[in-house]
């Protein structure tokens, strides 16, 4: 079983081991618990009281033991539920924090998939009219079809109008994933550069797609006008 989506969750490796063992065994003391999962005593029990807090697991006392059982999956959903409704009370008070900040950073950096998927948000939220790109390359694929075409879907829906200036090598994958309210134009053949170059608004997002993803996110209103000024040259020329 796959149960990465438990870590995402924030389930620590030993909760996960005791969860899914009681899942197994039903009604269960601590014993076959330790047995199964191999941890040490203490671990076990120590586990135990934070599924039992969390409301994952539940227990009766039998003279001097107590006998445990996991509660059903779909607690899990509930307690998502319950984190986000908590979260979503917490927000305006974060976002104001942020607001009164006396100083925010100009400069964010990125890696991975993950984080290139996070610096592409932000630039979704970024404001604007227009979309503008230069220098994406097929090794931007590896994103995945799904997400580019979602991605610009959401970029369309904001009334956003999309500007691409990408590498020859996207030329054919262009012709059969067409983004909404876009724009194309092509490099020519040749030196095919692995940096890609967004801008919107007051920001640019430079993505340097080598095997692990690197990018850089920055808020400068005067470096924004600067880097559009020089699309628009590329562009036109393109």
């Amino acid at each position: 079983m796959d149960t990465q989506i438990l870590e995402d969750l924030g389930f620590s490796n030993a909760e996960i081991k005791v969860y899914l063992a009681l899942l197994g065994l039903g009604l269960s003391t601590a014993g076959p618990i330790i047995e199964k999962t191999g941890l040490q005593s203490s671990v076990v029990h120590m586990t135990l009281n934070k599924l039992v807090t969390k409301g994952f697991v539940s227990f009766i006392k039998e003279g001097q033991r107590n006998q445990y059982q996991a509660t059903e999956p779909k607690h899990i959903s509930d307690y998502i539920d319950e984190k986000k409704r908590q979260f979503e009370q917490l927000l305006p008070e974060l976002v104001l924090q942020q607001h009164l900040a006396k100083e925010k950073s100009e400069v964010t950096t990125f890696k991975g998939v993950k984080g290139i998927r996070a610096l592409l948000y932000a630039l979704l939220d970024a404001g604007g009219k227009e979309h503008h790109t230069f220098g994406a390359a097929k090794e931007s694929l590896m994103m995945g079809d799904a997400f580019w075409m979602g991605y610009h879907k959401q970029r369309a829906a904001k009334g956003i109008q999309a500007k691409l200036l990408f590498n020859e090598s996207l030329r054919n994958w262009c012709d059969v994933n067409r983004y909404p309210r876009a724009a194309y134009k092509f490099t020519k053949t040749g030196f095919e550069p692995l940096t890609e170059t967004i801008i919107r608004n007051d920001t640019i997002g430079i993505i340097l797609w080598t095997e692990t993803p690197i990018g850089i996110l920055i808020h400068n209103r005067i470096a924004a006008q600067s880097y559009d000024t020089f699309w628009k040259m590329m562009w036109n020329s393109a």
